[in-house]
């Protein structure tokens, strides 16, 4: 509840507070299952609301969109409100301005990135690559980048990567090789995001993170809750979107240095899904973005069962802590707890290691930030009923809300824009083109070819005819001709001298044809 410049968490001997310009340090929301985190969430997302700071969180199991209906007297309330003396303070039931959103567009507003603006970093989380194949990937998207091809969707992804494949070799020099094989397991990667609807977040249009820091009715705080129950079935794609819009907040928003209250507060619930399996690259970044994402006026809350799921560069970065309760079963769970006791400033009234372990439903080791940045001693808190609804909302309800928001005309529609798999495709059919007429150029050639040899060798057949022709009629003229001429001559020494006379008449004429045709 927001009184006197102040968040009012809950109770300890005195009203605790969280203090607005503290809020952007960061905090740590943890506990068992059915502690009451769920609660106190929405305690201090009312809290951010009223004071006009925009919120988002995730709602994994349907309860958070409650925060759009006041809440309702019932006797346990009543007896809450009198207990914290609620009356006095000013409480009233009220809901709050919410835009339901969903990344499968079906329980809220669809909300889209692009693959470009998702990164290979990322992306390579979402797939679930090897090291090497994230490599690959990293020098597929430096490809689209040297060669202006936009990457909106998957099917860009994929035509950008056959592309590469067919035509490795002109990209080797530049790029070094890329295997064949490890596009092969990239690409089953990508269809297997699209068989699960993955690929339903990506595409346009895309998010603009300037719709996240809006104002409802009255000055309020919009309150942006994205339906998880769904997703939250792929952990990888829930926490790397998740990761997507903190990195997407730190990258577009500018430098403010200290501020009387946040710019927007982040809730990132289920957060151990964040860091299961994270790369050492990836969890270098977030570290990089928790660490100061605050001096752009951004507060994140770490939401999670045991405070071990966050690693340690990233926890000592939360400043604000709130502890519900713990189990303590095994020898694990029991070092788990003392872990989270120590991590508090001691208080001399109580035993931080025994205090988790005997919290109830609603109670909370509590300890935040001062004026002056120090964390102040640990205290066992009630915390604060919520104004809005404890339950889930109707089915209509939710309907009116997805289709009276201002955003929904915005996002509702995707459109396929030119982008990688057009220009591809496109140059793919303007090379087969070329190459067919290449090859229709080669058989032209090649048949003009055929005809001229064709054509060469029946002249040369006809003149081998005439030669043959003009020999033969050349042979016998010459011959007979000779022969007569050998006879005359031969005809003084008798009849054997005629007769030799005419042979060799004979002879001599087709000789000298003979070489007259000669080649």
């Amino acid at each position: 509840m927001f009184i006197d410049h102040k968040i009012w968490v809950g109770n300890a001997d005195t009203p605790v507070y969280l203090l607005p310009k503290m809020a952007n340090r960061h905090g740590l929301i943890a506990g068992a299952t059915g502690t009451g985190k769920t609660v106190t969430l929405k305690v201090l997302a009312e809290s951010f609301s009223d004071m006009g700071v925009p919120v988002f969180m995730a709602d994994v199991k349907g309860d958070v969109a409650g925060l759009s209906e006041p809440g309702s007297k019932s006797e346990d309330m009543d007896k809450r409100i009198a207990r914290f003396k609620l009356d006095e303070a000013g409480f009233s039931f009220s809901g709050y301005p919410v835009t339901l959103w969903d990344l499968f567009g079906k329980t809220g507003i669809p909300l889209r990135t692009t693959i470009s603006e998702m990164g290979a970093l990322l992306l390579a989380r979402v797939l679930e690559l090897n090291e090497l194949q994230s490599d690959v990937l990293s020098v597929a998207f430096k490809i689209a980048d040297d060669h202006n091809l936009l990457l909106v969707d998957t099917k860009d992804l994929k035509a950008l990567l056959s592309y590469i494949n067919d035509n490795s070799k002109s990209f080797e020099a530049d790029y070094g090789k890329i295997s064949s094989a490890t596009i092969g397991v990239i690409t089953r990667a990508i269809v297997a995001l699209e068989t699960q609807g993955g690929d339903q977040f990506f595409g346009e249009t895309a998010l603009s993170i300037a719709d996240f820091l809006t104002l409802g009715e009255g000055g309020k705080g919009m309150i942006h809750i994205l339906d998880s129950e769904s997703l939250i079935n792929n952990g990888k794609l829930y926490s790397t979107f998740l990761l997507w819009l903190l990195s997407e907040l730190f990258e577009t928003l500018p430098e403010v240095g200290d501020m009387d209250k946040p710019k927007m507060v982040f809730f990132f619930d289920e957060a151990h899904l964040l860091f299961k399996g994270t790369s050492k690259a990836l969890l270098e970044k977030i570290e990089q973005v928790v660490k100061l994402i605050r001096s752009k006026g951004v507060g994140i809350y770490f939401c999670t069962q045991n405070p071990r799921d966050i690693p340690d560069g990233v926890l000592a970065q939360l400043g604000n802590k709130i502890q519900h309760g713990l189990r303590a079963y095994t020898p694990a769970d029991q070092k788990s707890v003392k872990a989270a006791a120590e991590s508090f400033r001691e208080n001399p009234a109580f035993n931080s290691y025994d205090t988790i372990l005997n919290l109830g439903t609603g109670e909370a080791l509590v300890s935040f930030l001062d004026e002056k940045g120090i964390p102040e001693m640990a205290q066992k808190v009630s915390i604060l009923p919520p104004r809005c609804s404890f339950g889930a909302i109707s089915e209509e309800k939710r309907t009116q809300l997805i289709n009276s928001s201002l955003l929904y005309s915005k996002y509702a529609k995707s459109y396929d824009p030119d982008s990688a798999y057009e220009f591809l495709s496109r140059m793919g059919l303007e090379e087969q083109a070329k190459k067919e007429q290449e090859k229709a150029n080669k058989a032209a050639e090649k048949e003009a070819m055929k005809k001229e040899k064709e054509a060469l060798k029946e002249k040369e057949k006809e003149d081998r005819a005439k030669k043959r022709a003009v020999q033969s009629v050349g042979s016998t003229l010459l011959g007979t001709l000779g022969r007569e001429a050998g006879k005359a001559a031969g005809g003084k020494f008798g009849k054997f001298g005629q007769r030799l006379g005419g042979n060799l008449g004979a002879q001599l004429g087709r000789s000298i044809l003979g070489t007259l045709f000669k080649k």
